[in-house]
């Protein structure tokens, strides 16, 4: 097995190595289960940010500055995830994708499940937002390295020709974390209100436990990556990754930023703040996450659909039409949700949600195809998690122009807009650059 790139740092391609298509599929399904359980839980903190954390962490402030105190310590998280990028980059280039995405997952499930059992304000005072802010560190510097790891592994176990389709099977891990998030919470906001703030929103976070064990359980079966056998092989691993790549490949890391930004900052602005803004307008809370359930089982199937696109046109293109749609389509989203129609908020969510998925679908293939094999890990964590570093405080930003328009629509839609122009630019560039394999 020989390396045949011209590049430096690069390792034989999966193709090279006559990999069987049903391993490549059992190391698919490894990371998806990983990835769904890592959204699952960074979703439900978004969601309990807009329904709970501003009324049970955040007590002494009046309701607006709760709630932008709830999504400050949500965007914490975001800020905490380049850090764990570099950190889980490091393990992941230097030692094996294998112990990293075991690391990570244990990890991520740890922290939100100790969500589950944290006392509030009224209990504990100034010590409960503290701790909240802690956990969500860790989770962020967790999901900082999980992604992109689980990325790079379905890559490098995949046929190269198909590579796109392996790296969209992955993704169907955030709407069925999405699905299950939005479904535990739908449930206990059955209860009623006095239940539901007493004990009811700790089960989703609780629920993280046993996810925990099933995920590990999946995670321990995973093989390594041959790519990686062989860049060990080689002796042909960076000493530094992060380094490296900012040294080597820092314009390509611009790009991928760029192409992650929708994926991370517009999707949490259809989630989480639209479920606080349309609460806000008077909207029931059920109705909004509703919405995101049925938006995410949308999800799936233009998941699969976009993935076998991304074969035949190319996984930048992909990223560029989903950008290019949701930016036409951000003023008719909030405008359908200003209706106060339920039929007619299902359509926003829905529509927002499928627009993004387009180019979400494409996200992992087109950043791992921009990086060489010995820095990618990194660079794909990298480039993903400073897009949300950049992106995690859109739900804060927007509604404090949301505030400063009076109240009008129109601010968070040009917001969206922004984001998804940012995400349209980086497809269009890194369509037409060679890939460092």
């Amino acid at each position: 097995m020989t390396a045949t790139s011209s590049e430096p740092g690069a390792a034989a391609e999966a193709d090279e190595f006559e990999l069987d298509p049903r391993d490549a599929a059992r190391v698919t399904r490894a990371a998806f289960v990983g990835t769904a359980l890592e959204w699952y839980d960074y979703f439900l903190f978004g969601t309990a940010a807009a329904l709970v954390f501003n009324r049970l962490f955040f007590t002494e402030l009046d309701a607006t500055a709760a709630t932008l105190a709830a999504f400050a310590t949500f965007g914490v998280g975001f800020l905490a995830r380049p850090i764990g990028a570099a950190l889980f980059g490091y393990l992941g280039d230097r030692y094996g994708r294998r112990p990293a995405l075991l690391t990570t997952i244990v990890a991520i499930g740890v922290a939100t499940g100790l969500i589950g059992v944290l006392p509030t304000f009224d209990a504990v005072g100034i010590a409960a937002p503290i701790a909240l802010a802690v956990l969500r560190l860790v989770q962020g510097l967790a999901v900082g390295g999980e992604w992109g790891g689980a990325m790079t592994i379905a890559v490098e176990h995949a046929p190269k020709r198909t590579r796109a389709w392996y790296a969209a099977l992955v993704q169907i891990g955030s709407p069925v974390g999405t699905l299950l998030s939005s479904g535990a919470f739908a449930l206990v906001l059955l209860l009623p209100s006095e239940e539901f703030d007493a004990w009811g929103w700790r089960l989703p976070f609780l629920a993280a436990f046993p996810l925990l064990l099933i995920a590990l359980y999946l995670r321990m079966r995973l093989e390594e990556s041959p790519v990686f056998a062989e860049l060990v092989a080689q002796e042909d691993r960076a000493k530094v990754p992060t380094v490296e790549v900012f040294r080597r490949t820092g314009g390509r890391l611009l790009v991928a930023v760029m192409c992650a930004f929708l994926a991370v900052g517009g999707f949490y602005m259809i989630t989480t703040f639209a479920i606080s803004y349309g609460t806000g307008i008077g909207l029931d809370r059920g109705l909004m996450v509703n919405a995101t359930l049925i938006a995410s089982v949308a999800q799936i199937f233009v998941t699969v659909i976009a993935g076998k696109l991304a074969v035949r046109w190319g996984s930048a293109f992909m990223v560029l039409l989903g950008g290019a749609t949701t930016a036409l389509a951000a003023f008719p989203i909030f405008w359908l949700i200003d209706q106060r129609s339920p039929a007619a908020v299902v359509v926003a969510i829905v529509l927002g949600i499928v627009l993004m998925t387009v180019g979400y679908a494409g996200t992992g293939s087109a950043l791992a195809d921009l990086f060489p094999a010995a820095l990618r890990y990194s660079g794909v964590s990298l480039g993903y998690n400073i897009a949300g570093a950049l992106s995690g405080f859109m739900p804060f930003l927007s509604l404090a122009a949301l505030e400063a328009a009076g109240n009008q629509s129109w601010a968070p839609a040009l917001v969206l807009v922004g984001i998804a122009a940012i995400t349209a630019l980086g497809g269009a560039i890194a369509g037409r650059l060679r890939p460092l394999d």
